[in-house]
């Protein structure tokens, strides 16, 4: 996945804030990426509202 790519949060891999919980389902645009657990690579998605928050790429798919 690339940045400017639009993505749909299609799962949740662990246990996150409500408001997270809330993005599952909606779609936005890969802003960046961002180092996790030492070695992966999280993908940064910016939605309508303007927030944005990481997902691992298990998590999206291309929407």
């Amino acid at each position: 996945m690339e940045i400017g790519q639009k993505v749909k949060v299609c799962r949740l891999r662990d246990r996150v804030p409500a408001e997270v919980v809330g993005k599952l389902g909606q779609i936005g645009i890969i802003t960046g990426y961002k180092m996790v657990d030492g070695s992966g690579v999280g993908l940064v998605v910016e939605f309508n509202d303007k927030t944005a928050t990481w997902f691992f790429d298990d998590e999206l798919k291309l929407a």
